[in-house]
């Protein structure tokens, strides 16, 4: 998951641990709230050239709300109209991080559910993911059914469409978190790392089902279809490099997700299963991987501290939002987090073992599942992302947004509930930082 190469402890740190992510969040909402139109600015310049700002859609006025706290905008939902093509208003910057430069971060994500799946992986043996598996149905059933009825008590149905954003699960920030609190190698490890997994398969299909960018027009998908046979006729020839797939294959789908309608930023996971890759899955953070050198794992060596950079621009550029901005997006997205995901998992847990008969990982028990299902509520990153896919720019953009940012609050939430449960880190001694070394935690 990390490269070969050996880089001294703390830039180490900084790449293992999304720490540009967080500093992208965190400048964005400083500059947001300190110089909100200049930020603007920065976020709809036109990079082609022609020195234009595209301002986002503001509200009418009669909301009574002022225009410019309006700092955080979206490309994204209004991609397919002719008013927002970069054919008519060139490519702001928004654009190019959301919808182009984070199709590497989703084809990354797409290479761990596809390796999940293959022998050995954390999804291959349905046998001992099914309670895993099932407690990831009531991670995304909870927070959405608590968002929804929120949604149904407030009478705010603007707010409906942002049903998704409380269902993610942040891999990254949940791994930290929960190798703080349980220790390196405990079983609840392997069972959160599982349930992200198949948490992120399913915010794949939520975003490419329920968020389409414009009217669908899916027979642009063939060109997705002719580019993944194209990819295969690579592998006949034996072409090894992942540059062969992802400049030629890759932005034929990738491009064919943009006309289709389907989100752009999903483009790139088609061309995942046609690499060249190991026939085996070593687990998530396998330090034994950093030894395979096939294309697939060759593309993630070669883009992954690109994309933790790439995540701290994709910070910048959605995470800046007036303060202001919170209100009943922000709570109702918070609400499906931090109840919803906990009740949502152990509940189903709970349904597995004392109803199906179904067994937890030996070392596990419910208060390990009620702490697991609060790491499990850092939304974050995904959540963001998922707010910006769902709304158009404006106040209910931006309160939506808070929630998902404040989810980070789950991490202190996390510690508070296993502490209360009793939960205690045999090896408190060491270091909680993401080292990428868990072989056993799936």
């Amino acid at each position: 998951m990390s490269h070969k190469k050996q880089r001294p402890a703390a830039v180490a740190f900084l790449y293992e641990n999304s720490m540009f992510l967080i500093a992208g969040a965190i400048a964005a909402l400083v500059w947001a709230n300190v110089a909100p139109d200049s930020y603007h600015h920065f976020i709809h310049l036109d990079l082609t050239g022609s020195g234009e700002h595209h301002a986002a859609p503001a509200q009418d006025e009669a909301d009574g709300h002022d225009a410019t706290a309006h700092v955080a905008t979206s490309d994204t939902p209004e991609l397919g109209d002719d008013a927002t093509t970069s054919e008519q208003h060139g490519v702001t910057l928004h654009f190019l991080i959301n919808d182009v430069l984070m199709a590497l971060f989703f084809a990354i994500a797409g290479k761990e559910v596809w390796e999940a799946l293959l022998p050995g992986g954390a999804l291959s043996d349905p046998r001992k993911a099914a309670t895993p598996l099932l407690a990831t149905v009531g991670g995304v059933l909870g927070p959405a059914a608590i968002y929804i009825g929120g949604v149904m008590l407030t009478g705010q149905q603007e707010l409906a469409n942002g049903w998704a954003v409380p269902c993610a699960t942040d891999i990254a920030f949940s791994y930290l978190v929960a190798r703080m609190i349980f220790g390196q190698g405990h079983p609840a490890i392997a069972f959160l790392l599982l349930l992200a997994i198949a948490d992120d398969a399913a915010g794949l299909v939520i975003l490419a089902v329920f968020y389409p960018t414009s009217a669908l027009a899916l027979e642009w998908m063939g060109l997705a279809v002719a580019g993944m046979a194209l990819g295969i006729g690579f592998q006949k020839l034996k072409l090894q490099s992942f540059w062969w797939y992802l400049l030629i294959p890759g932005a034929m789908s990738w491009f064919a997700f943009y006309k289709a309608g389907i989100h752009p930023a999903l483009g790139l996971i088609p061309i995942i299963p046609i690499m060249p890759h190991a026939k085996s899955d070593l687990g998530l953070f396998a330090r034994e991987e950093l030894n395979r050198d096939d294309t697939l794992n060759s593309f993630e060596h070669w883009w992954k501290d690109k994309v933790e950079l790439i995540l701290g621009l994709f910070g910048l550029v959605n995470a800046g939002v007036a303060f202001s901005a919170v209100g009943t997006g922000t709570w109702l997205v918070l609400a499906g987090l931090i109840i919803g995901k906990p009740v949502g998992i152990t509940f189903m847990t709970w349904l597995a073992v004392r109803v199906l008969g179904l067994k937890m990982p030996e070392g596990m028990n419910f208060r390990h599942v009620v702490t697991l299902g609060m790491i499990a509520a850092i939304g974050f990153t995904v959540a963001l992302f998922v707010s910006t896919a769902a709304f158009p720019a404006g106040l209910t953009l931006d309160s939506v947004k808070m929630g998902a940012l404040g989810s980070f609050g789950a991490a202190g939430l996390s510690f508070i509930v296993a502490k209360l449960a009793g939960v205690k880190n045999p090896n408190s001694n060491g270091n909680g930082g993401v080292k990428k070394s868990v072989a056993q935690a799936a």
